[in-house]
C-alpha cells in the first residue's frame, strides 16, 4: 500500500460513483450491540463475522475497526472512485459502510483520513479467506507437519497483488489472539486474528507491512487478562527487554556452498575424521573494547584459524534466541531465531556459507530438554500450559529451574520436531549436538522419591520423549543426508546411537563422558599414584565400540571451580603442559571421533568465562611461557593433520577390529601401548603413552611385522615445549618375539607423553 496526501474525495466524486452509497440500510442496523461490543472490546474468535466485507439483502456492507481514523472511504481495488463513505457506529472507531445495487463481493481498499488530514490507501486484512490449509492444520494436530514454520509463525506473501504479511500462531486455549506492534499502536483490539476451526490455530494476513515489522502476540485468557508473547515460530528477535519478534525472510540469502552440500550428502558419517572445535561465540573473541563481534567479523578470524589449526567442523553453543547471557544459550527462548547480539539471521546463513565454502562444517548445539520460565515467551502461553506439563512433578527441572516440554502432545512434538528440521533447511548445518539427553530419557531425572511420576508401565522411562528423539533422528537422517545428530548422554542407556529400525535411539554419535571424567580423573593424580588409578585409563575400551562415541574435552569441565585443562593437571608448570600435550595425545589415538573446547588448545590457565574473550594474549608472545602456549598450540594443529591423514585413526572407529592392545598391564610403569588398524591391512600405527614423569630407555613392546617403524608423532618434542627425547625419526623391528607378537620395538619413550609410529613395509 502506498500513502496518498491528497484531500479525501468529496461527495459529488461519491454520488457520481456507479454504486451509489445512498441506501435505505442502516449502519447502525447492520450490526448488534453484541457484534459491536466483541470488536471493540477485542474478546471474538471469529472477527472475520464481523469485520470486512459482508453481502447483504440489498447490497454489501464494509465494516472496520481503525480506532486511529477520523474517517474511512472503500475503493475498489486498482481504481481511484469510491464506492462508499464508512460512517461511524461506535466512538471507539468501529465504522460501517454501505454499497447498494449488488451483494456481490470484489476486492477492495480502505482510504484511511487521520485527525492530522494525512490520508493511506491500505487493503483490509479482513477481506481474504484462510491461508493455512486443512490439509497442514490436520498434520499439525497428528504431529507431522515437518514444516510447520513454513505456516505458523510471520511470513512475507502477496495475496491478490497485495504485499504483507502472514501471521499465525497456536493458541488453543485463548478467548482472543491478536496481533500488535508499531503497525497498529500495539493495540490489540485493530488486528484480532482468526480461530481456524478446531485446530488451535489463530491467524490474520496484515498488508502493507514487511521485512523489519516488529511485533507480538496480545492474548487475551479464559478470566479476560491480557498477556504480550513472543512469536514462537518467529526467525528473528529484539533484544532486551522487548523480546519482540521481527519480521525477516529467510528465504532470501544466495547460499553458494552447492559443492559442499552435495559431497556431504554423499559421506558415511561413521567413516570419515571428525574433529570439532567447540565454540561459544560470544566470549571466543571480542573487539578491542570487549564488545561482541558480529557473525560476519566472526567468521573470518574463526575461518583462518580453524583452517590453520585443522579441525574438520566447528559446534557452536546454542546460537538459538535466549535472553539470559550466563546460560550460554541453553536456556532457549526463541526455537526459530538465531542470536540477535552478533546479527540478523540473513548474517548467520551466510557466516555457515563462509565456512562450509572453506571445507569447515557447522554443527549447533539444539536444546529440546527444556524452556525457561520467561513470561514473554513460551510459560502458559495461551493461559495454560500449553508446551509444558501442568503438573512440576512432570513440567519443571529443579536442578535449572526450567520447564519441560509435553513430548506426548502432538503439537509440540511437531514445534520441536520441525525445528530441527529447520535449522537443517533454512541454515545448512551440518550436525545437531542434543544436549541433555538423560534428562529427557527419565522421569525421575534428578528427582528424589515421590517427586515424579512413573509412565503408564509403572517405570522411568520417559516413552513421549524416546520416541520424541527417535522420530528426530529418522527425520533428519532421511530428509537431510550427511547431517550428523550427536547425543550428550551420561548415562548407560543402551543403543543411543544404534538405528530406530534396530530399536536404538538413533543418534549418529554419542558424547562419551565416561571416558572424559575417567581420563581426566586420571591425569589429575600426581603420577606417583596413577598406577593405583590404571584402570581408569584402560576401562573405556572395554566399551568403546558399544556406541559410536565421541571423545569429549567440553566445556562443562573447565568451569564453576573444575579448573581449566591445564590446572587440572599435577606438577609443576613444566610438567603440567607435558601433562597436557599427553592428555591430548591420547585423545588422538584413542578409538572415537575429537571434540576440544575453545581455549584448551593452546593451555589457558584460568577457568572459561562466557563474559570476556579467551586468552589470545597467550599465544602471542606476551606472557613469559607464551613458548609453552605455542607448543601446545602447535601439537594440536599437527594432531588434527595427523588425524584426518592417517585412515587408521577414523576408519575403523567403532569396529573392534580397529584397534589392539599391545600392552595395558603396566600399571607400575603407568604406560599403555596399543595398535590402530585401518581397512587396508599394511595401514597400521603403533602408539606408546608414558604417563611416567621419567624417560624410559630400551622399552619394549612387540608389534606384528618386520620393517622400519616411522616415528609421526612424538608429544615430548622441542617444538611443542617438551624435552626432546625420542627415537630418531623412527627405528626398525627386532626379530624378537613380544607381547604375543612376532617382532620387537625397542623405544625411548619420552616422560609425560605419547609417540607414534606408521609401519613402513
Amino acid at each position: 500500500m502506498q500513502a496518498n496526501t491528497r484531500p479525501p474525495t468529496g461527495s459529488e466524486e461519491i454520488n457520481n460513483a456507479k454504486n451509489s452509497s445512498k441506501t435505505s440500510l442502516s449502519p447502525e442496523s447492520l450490526l448488534t450491540p453484541e457484534q459491536i461490543k466483541e470488536i471493540v472490546e477485542s474478546d471474538t474468535r471469529d472477527p472475520f463475522a464481523v469485520l470486512g466485507m459482508h453481502p447483504e439483502e440489498a447490497g454489501i456492507s464494509v465494516r472496520a475497526f481503525r480506532p486511529e481514523a477520523r474517517s474511512i472511504e472503500v475503493l475498489p481495488r486498482g481504481e481511484d472512485r469510491v464506492v462508499a463513505r464508512m460512517e461511524p457506529v461506535h466512538d471507539d472507531g468501529l465504522f460501517v459502510g454501505i454499497i447498494s445495487g449488488s451483494n456481490r463481493l470484489f476486492p477492495y481498499d480502505l482510504r484511511i483520513t487521520r485527525p492530522d488530514g494525512s490520508t493511506t490507501l491500505e487493503a483490509d486484512s479482513y477481506g481474504c479467506l484462510p491461508l493455512m490449509s486443512e490439509e497442514a492444520r490436520y498434520l499439525f494436530g497428528e504431529g507431522n507437519h515437518l514444516k510447520i514454520y513454513e505456516d505458523l509463525g510471520s511470513h512475507i506473501r502477496t495475496i491478490d497483488g497485495v504485499e504483507g504479511v502472514v501471521f499465525a500462531v497456536w493458541a488453543p486455549n485463548a478467548r482472543r489472539v491478536s496481533v500488535v506492534g508499531d503497525f497498529n499502536g500495539w493495540d490489540g483490539r485493530v488486528h484480532q486474528m482468526r480461530l481456524l476451526g478446531s485446530s488451535g490455530v489463530w491467524e490474520l494476513f496484515i498488508p502493507g507491512i514487511g521485512e523489519g515489522a516488529v511485533y507480538k502476540y496480545e492474548i487475551k485468557v479464559r478470566d479476560g487478562s491480557l498477556l504480550l508473547k513472543t512469536d514462537p515460530y518467529g526467525y528473528y528477535q529484539e533484544p532486551f527487554p522487548n523480546h519482540a519478534g521481527v519480521v525477516f525472510d529467510l528465504d532470501a540469502y544466495p547460499w553458494a556452498d552447492e559443492s559442499w552440500m552435495a559431497d556431504r550428502a554423499g559421506q558415511d558419517l561413521l567413516q570419515r575424521p571428525l574433529s570439532i572445535y567447540e565454540v561459544h561465540l560470544g566470549s571466543w573473541r571480542r573487539g578491542a573494547n570487549g564488545e561482541w563481534l558480529s557473525y560476519d567479523d566472526l567468521a573470518a578470524q574463526l575461518i583462518a584459524y580453524v583452517k590453520e589449526a585443522g579441525f574438520t567442523h566447528v559446534e557452536l553453543l546454542p546460537v538459538q534466541e535466549h535472553p539470559y547471557e550466563p546460560s550460554w544459550g541453553y536456556q532457549v527462548s526463541g526455537f526459530y531465531a538465531p542470536n540477535h547480539r552478533f546479527g540478523d539471521p540473513r548474517v548467520f546463513q551466510r557466516f555457515v556459507d563462509n565456512l562450509h565454502r572453506h571445507g569447515i562444517g557447522v554443527i549447533i548445539d539444539w536444546v529440546p530438554g527444556h524452556f525457561p520460565k520467561d513470561q514473554f515467551g513460551l510459560p502458559r502461553f495461551d493461559g495454560t500450559c500449553l508446551y509444558e506439563h501442568q503438573d512440576p512433578r512432570e513440567g519443571e527441572h529443579q536442578d535449572w529451574g526450567t520447564l519441560i516440554f509435553n513430548y506426548g502432545r502432538h503439537e509440540v512434538r511437531n514445534f520441536l520436531l520441525a525445528n530441527a528440521l529447520f535449522w537443517c533447511e533454512k541454515f545448512h548445518v551440518d550436525g545437531l549436538r542434543v544436549d541433555a539427553v538423560a534428562s529427557m530419557l527419565y522421569r525421575n531425572y534428578s528427582r528424589r522419591e515421590g517427586e515424579w511420576i512413573p509412565n503408564k508401565y509403572g517405570g522411568v522411562d520417559n516413552i513421549e520423549a524416546v520416541d520424541f528423539l527417535k522420530a528426530v533422528n529418522y527425520h533428519v537422517h532421511t530428509q537431510f543426508p550427511g547431517v550428523m545428530t550427536i547425543a550428550e548422554e551420561s548415562t548407560a542407556w543402551p543403543m543411543v546411537s544404534r538405528p530406530t529400525y534396530l530399536g536404538g535411539l538413533g543418534f549418529t554419535y554419542k558424547w562419551n563422558m565416561g571416558w572424559m571424567h575417567d581420563t581426566l580423573t586420571y591425569f589429575s593424580k600426581d603420577p606417583v599414584y596413577r598406577k593405583y588409578h590404571h584402570d581408569q585409563i584402560t576401562f573405556g575400551l572395554w566399551y568403546a565400540f558399544t556406541e559410536n562415541f565421541v571423545l569429549v574435552l567440553s566445556h562443562d569441565e573447565v568451569v564453576h571451580g573444575k579448573r581449566s585443562l591445564l590446572q587440572k593437571m599435577p606438577g609443576d608448570h613444566w610438567s603440567k603442559f607435558a601433562n597436557l600435550r599427553s592428555l591430548l595425545a591420547y585423545m588422538y589415538a584413542h578409538p572415537g571421533k575429537k571434540l576440544l573446547f575453545q581455549g584448551g588448545e593452546f593451555g589457558m590457565h584460568g577457568e572459561w568465562w562466557e563474559q570476556r574473550s579467551i586468552d589470545w594474549h597467550l599465544l602471542e608472545g606476551a606472557e613469559e611461557d607464551s613458548w609453552l602456549h605455542q607448543g601446545l598450540h602447535r601439537l594440536v594443529c599437527d594432531l588434527n593433520r595427523l588425524y584426518r591423514n592417517e585412515p587408521a585413526l577414523w576408519e575403523h572407529d567403532f569396529d573392534e577390529s580397529g584397534f589392539t592392545w599391545i600392552d595395558h598391564n603396566d600399571r607400575d610403569g603407568n604406560i599403555v601401548s596399543f595398535i590402530r588398524h585401518g581397512a587396508e591391512w599394511h595401514n597400521l600405527l603403533v602408539f606408546a603413552c608414558n604417563f611416567a614423569p621419567v624417560v624410559r630407555h630400551d622399552y619394549l613392546i612387540g608389534v606384528p611385522h618386520s620393517g622400519y617403524y616411522e616415528e609421526i608423532l612424538n608429544s615430548d618434542a622441542e617444538a611443542y615445549g617438551g624435552s626432546g627425547h625420542g627415537n630418531w625419526g623412527g627405528l626398525r623391528a627386532s626379530e624378537t618375539p613380544w607381547h604375543g607378537y612376532n617382532y620387537t620395538l625397542h623405544l625411548t619413550l619420552p616422560p609425560l607423553s605419547v609417540v607414534g609410529f606408521k609401519w613402513r613395509r
